[in-house]
């Protein structure tokens, strides 16, 4: 049965960043003193900035990342690693290139993928997941249009790692990065929804007054595929961490 989510509003999106560093730092560390590895998701774009921050400051803290596997929610089709917006170029300035993970086990969907050899890559994306046992943590944001990673309105629940069109909401909110909306690209590659459920917790982070109403959608009784995010709600252990303005539409 579909359940809500749990939300914690924070009185900051430090707070909150900092509440989620500490959680994955616990599991990081736990996972550590077993001798296993932590499989992490990833996500891209302004709102996990000060997570990946702290996560830094607790990496010069003492805290290791080189059991650490990360897995990144989604890229660009038909831009370079080099290229600025590349999300490949976001996680290493903001994160890969300040903690001690190996190299072989970042895992960046790959924008260079030839048109023919896209469906296969796909697929072997999802088995390298499979292969380590799966997402033990998967960090979400939210789109205007409650998409999550690029599951766009319209996504079904039963797709896995995928090449998607994307909504002209995202084309439009992406435009000033790229200098005008027709410099976004137009196709992506995406985990999907049944690969973000298939992880372990989910914690999706929204900060700002322009996220409260599709935060208020998201976690209200209803799965919908108009709002993707709502399939959070047959998750099972999916928290939302929010600052006040985020929240402000919750009762």
């Amino acid at each position: 049965m579909p359940q809500l989510p749990s939300h914690h509003t924070f009185s900051s999106p430090e707070a909150a960043s900092e509440a989620l560093a500490s959680e994955i730092s616990n599991l990081v560390s736990s996972r550590a003193a077993e001798g296993r590895s932590a499989v992490l998701g990833l996500a891209t774009g302004s709102t996990p900035i000060r997570l990946y921050a702290e996560l830094v400051r607790l990496h010069q803290q003492g805290l290791s990342f080189s059991n650490v596997i990360t897995f990144n929610l989604d890229e660009y089709l038909g831009i370079g690693k080099d290229h600025p917006e590349s999300y490949w170029q976001f996680m290493h300035s903001h994160l890969f290139e300040h903690i001690d993970i190996a190299a072989e086990n970042i895992h960046i969907p790959d924008s260079g993928i030839s048109e023919e050899g896209l469906e296969e890559y796909c697929t072997a994306y999802e088995k390298k997941i499979s292969e380590v046992g799966g997402i033990d943590l998967q960090v979400l944001g939210i789109g205007r249009n409650g998409h999550i990673g690029f599951n766009e309105p319209g996504a079904t629940p039963d797709l896995p790692t995928h090449v998607t069109e994307l909504n002209k909401v995202t084309i439009n909110d992406a435009a000033d990065s790229f200098g005008g909306s027709e410099n976004v690209p137009r196709r992506a590659i995406t985990m999907g929804v049944k690969t973000i459920l298939g992880a372990r917790r989910v914690v999706l982070l929204a900060f700002g007054n322009s996220k409260a109403a599709i935060v208020q959608r998201a976690l209200t009784p209803g799965v919908t595929a108009e709002v993707p995010a709502t399939y959070l709600q047959l998750h099972g252990n999916t928290a939302y961490f929010l600052d006040r303005e985020a929240g402000a539409q919750l009762d």
